[in-house]
């Protein structure tokens, strides 16, 4: 009898601004497809402040823009002093005081620090450029695969990369299995390049942190 080998695990990467409540949508969705699928996912960052640079925008998210460079820098600086295995838990972190607690971005990083335990100091990178490099090769290598008129999230698997899926609220178990599996046979097939309908509801939260 011949013996039988597993199918090699699926190389995923899913790029995030800690800001964009979709993002945060589909990170608690990617999560639970770790659960069900397998997939090893790389966490890594891009940015909406990057991606608006120069774009002419209302005043109100042109402020937004100003201040979302904080969380991203900082989770990039954390990713720089500490390792990529710091990233995901201090995005869950940082990502569930803005979007669940409603907290101002410079508590949500301080708090979100002090949760993974890190050093407090790596919240003075909000507001230094002194890892901007490294931020902008990450958001860039996302663009790269999808282009310029789409935003967070991005996800790729196996080279393969996809803006979304956008999804509220986020399916849990073997639904989000199958949403996974989906999304992976249409971004694998030659000439695809879009999907969508309007959206009719905000993002659904769950009740977290």
């Amino acid at each position: 009898m011949s013996e039988t080998t597993a199918p090699p695990r699926a190389a995923a990467e899913f790029w995030f601004d800690p800001l964009c409540p979709w993002a945060w949508m589909t990170s608690r969705w990617m999560g639970e497809v770790e659960k069900v699928r397998d997939v090893d996912v790389t966490w890594s960052v891009m940015s909406l402040s990057v991606l608006n640079e120069g774009r002419d925008l209302p005043e109100e998210y042109r402020a937004l823009m100003d201040q979302g460079w904080g969380p991203v820098r900082v989770i990039t600086a954390a990713r720089a002093a500490h390792g990529d295995d710091v990233v995901k838990p201090l995005y869950d972190a940082i990502g569930s005081r803005i979007h669940h607690q409603t907290l101002g971005f410079d508590e949500a990083i301080a708090g979100g620090l002090a949760e993974v335990g890190l050093p407090a100091s790596l919240a003075e990178a909000a507001s230094s450029e002194e890892h901007d490099e490294a931020l902008r090769a990450s958001h860039q290598r996302a663009i790269d695969m999808v282009g310029d008129d789409v935003g967070t999230p991005v996800v790729a698997v196996d080279g393969v990369a996809f803006f979304g899926p956008v999804v509220t609220p986020a399916p849990k178990g073997e639904a989000a299995g199958l949403l996974w599996d989906g999304c992976v046979l249409v971004a694998r097939t030659p000439g695809f390049y879009e999907l969508k309908r309007s959206r009719t509801e905000g993002p659904i939260f769950d009740t977290e942190g």
